[in-house]
């Protein structure tokens, strides 16, 4: 709680005259509820002496990972190229380190191509998070990250979030004001910050490797709940 007087010049909710006398009080909400979407994604990286070679390489393991994917249930809608890139590789050759005597630096040389392919995949059914991670990596991708829980649509707990911060806002107005012998007049002032989705951390990155779902089973992964908080603050004319 903060307490200003005397502000000469300000924009207030509502217009009018500036307020000579204010009052502000804050309130926090914090709504919690537990995930509905898991996004997986995977980088498939492949190399050649020629970038047509590389792109083939990185075409058929690409070809695998969808044919999964869509046996799985996966909606295309789903399945999004994030990035796509290619790049030589080079040979700087010896270092040249003078060593007293005129030295040249070898030109460097391409010796190859390398093409990576950055996928991101939404996993509606939740059970099946850990399936889909095992299946891409029986597919030959070695780079997968997640899966990372969200809620797909979080604007109405961002909402609920907001309503309970300014509840208790006005709450602590109320008793406050009456505490002080002091009349709220309007409010002047409303400001929102921080209603920000914290995510429960987990490990974030594993490996696999082509022959991973032999035998083994598919990754257990507790979602646990995500939070959304609000925090505002309300200022009130007082007299």
């Amino acid at each position: 709680m903060r307490t200003v007087s005397e502000i000469k010049s300000y924009n207030f909710i509502g217009g009018g005259a500036p307020a000579s006398n204010t009052i502000s009080f804050s309130g926090k909400g914090e709504v919690s509820a537990a995930p509905d979407l898991a996004t997986v994604s995977f980088t498939i990286r492949e190399s050649a002496g020629d970038i047509k070679s590389a792109q083939s390489k990185v075409t058929a393991k690409e070809s695998a990972v969808l044919d999964f994917l869509d046996n799985s249930g996966i909606a295309k809608k789903d399945i999004k190229t994030e990035n796509y890139s290619s790049y030589p590789k080079y040979d700087y050759g010896t270092p040249c380190y003078g060593l007293g005597m005129p030295c040249r630096p070898e030109a460097p040389k391409i010796i190859g191509y390398e093409v990576s392919e950055y996928v991101s995949v939404k996993v509606h059914d939740l059970t099946k998070a850990g399936e889909i991670i095992q299946g891409i990596g029986a597919a030959g991708v070695s780079e997968i990250n997640g899966p990372d829980f969200s809620i797909e649509n979080e604007e109405g707990l961002k909402e609920q979030a907001r309503k309970m911060a300014i509840d208790e806002a006005k709450v602590k107005a109320k008793s406050l004001s009456r505490d002080l012998g002091v009349r709220l007049v309007r409010i002047v002032n409303f400001s929102e910050n921080g209603d920000y989705p914290v995510y429960p951390m987990y490990e974030k990155s594993m490996m696999a490797t082509a022959d991973s779902a032999g035998g083994v089973p598919a990754p257990t992964l507790p979602m646990g709940e995500n939070k959304i908080t609000s925090n505002v603050t309300i200022t009130y004319e007082i007299r």
